[in-house]
């Protein structure tokens, strides 16, 4: 399906950001992908918008990678969607039997009638060729909107009374199951797993475009996030990429490790020092990247795979991150579906080694993962890709009235219950308080 690409250019990108998410809350099937100008290496864009779809693939975790090829290699062109956690269960003989409050399915691509990419002061309409004749309308009524520009940290918090955040999983309880992964540690089953539990609203009514907006605000992360598929939505301020493909070329970044920010500059700056030079946390990420290494080397050039970048630390608005990119190169009949295949799902979300870690995990956390610790992204036609991790996230199934978020942390023999319980209520303050101030 041929696309009309029209290139207009824009004096004020931030101002046409804002109107252009605006004008997405029409279309029931929209992926908004923003880097939040963050100067990672690899960004493509400064954000994305794909919306209306002309096909489109929705399947359970059976044969899903299977599927998906097939989806790929047939429209060879933009797609748009997720992989969710659960499709491990397509890769490897394992289960998902917790309990689901979402009810999201596994996996879902979609073919955008009209995609929109935003680079610098230009805007890039891609419309299929059969609608071609909105394109510029729809530039104009994007362009003539009144931005809805809404300084977040300005407004005065609203205390939502409806909102009654619940943990699945209680502090004492946290503690037992960390307890149980350390022993099979202690006990050479495993090196590290990540260990994860959700916090959960019942009979939610939110907006869900506001509290984007809102946790985008105090975030800006890089792999920045909004989902929408009929009444499902995921609005995600995610900091990880978890592999992208330019050409023969591909690319992983696990995060492992994780500072709070401060507001002395001194004291932000020593604690990121300090996280560079932590043993625990280093030795978290080396893991997983002995992990990547050997899943990139499935589908990689005998001698390609490179570690780039070693516990690098990045600073975020809300948290400083260790960060490694590790490359690989893979021979160009190499199908892009099986290099995501063989790395599914990313080894920062579960734990080395990966089998194990993952059934030990199972067994242990209270809910389904689903798209949370899965991935959003996008293949272009040339079957390149590129796709985040979902964490720092909120679901929301408004059928449903249902919201979720969870958090994890990487358990090795150095943790301990408290510190890891600390950490993830770190992660989650971000998400917790849009909710509540929304």
């Amino acid at each position: 399906m041929q696309r009309v690409i029209r290139n207009f250019s824009i004096d004020n990108p931030i101002e046409f950001k804002h109107k252009l998410f605006g004008w997405s809350k029409q279309y029931e099937t929209a992926v908004w992908l923003d880097s939040n100008n963050y100067h990672q290496k690899y960004n493509s864009f400064d954000c994305a918008l794909a919306v209306e779809e002309f096909t489109s693939i929705k399947t359970d975790y059976h044969n899903a990678f299977d599927k998906l090829k097939e989806y790929q290699s047939f429209t060879k062109d933009y797609i748009f969607g997720y992989i969710s956690y659960d499709v491990k269960n397509d890769v490897e003989q394992l289960y998902s039997n917790n309990f689901d409050g979402l009810h999201f399915p596994d996996l879902f691509f979609f073919q955008p009638q009209k995609l929109i990419f935003i680079k610098g002061n230009t805007v890039e309409f891609h419309y299929l060729r059969m609608i071609d004749d909105e394109l510029e309308e729809d530039f104009e009524e994007i362009y003539q909107a009144n931005p809805t520009l809404i300084d977040y940290e300005k407004r005065a918090p609203k205390n939502n009374d409806s909102v009654k955040i619940k943990l699945r999983i209680h502090k004492d309880e946290y503690h037992q199951k960390v307890t149980k992964v350390l022993e099979h540690i202690h006990r050479g089953d495993i090196y590290e797993a990540n260990f994860c539990q959700e916090f959960y609203v019942e009979n939610a009514m939110i907006d869900p475009y506001d509290i984007y907006a809102h946790l985008n605000e105090i975030s800006e992360p890089p792999f920045a996030t909004f989902f929408r598929n009929e009444n499902q939505y995921l609005l995600s301020a995610s900091p990880e990429r978890y592999i992208k493909k330019e050409g023969s070329k591909v690319i992983s970044q696990p995060i492992k490790g994780t500072a709070k920010r401060l507001i002395n500059k001194i004291d932000d700056e020593k604690i990121a020092f300090d996280l560079s030079r932590d043993d625990k946390e280093r030795s978290e990420n080396i893991m997983i990247v002995d992990l990547v290494r050997n899943d990139l080397s499935r589908t990689a050039e005998k001698g390609s795979v490179k570690v780039e970048e070693l516990c690098k630390v990045y600073s975020f608005k809300q948290v400083h991150q260790m960060i490694s990119t590790i490359t690989s190169t893979v021979d160009p009949t190499t199908h892009p579906v099986d290099v995501i295949r063989e790395t599914f799902p990313m080894g920062s979300m579960t734990g080395a080694p990966k089998i194990s870690a993952m059934e030990i995990i199972e067994n242990l956390e209270e809910s389904k993962r689903g798209l949370y610790s899965g991935t959003v992204g996008y293949f272009t036609p040339d079957g390149d890709f590129d796709l985040n991790v979902v964490i720092r996230s909120i679901l929301y199934n408004e059928d449903n009235k249902y919201v979720s978020f969870s958090v994890g942390g990487a358990i090795t023999a150095k943790s301990t219950p408290e510190k890891e319980y600390e950490e993830c209520l770190l992660k989650a303050k971000a998400m917790k308080y849009v909710l509540l101030n929304s």
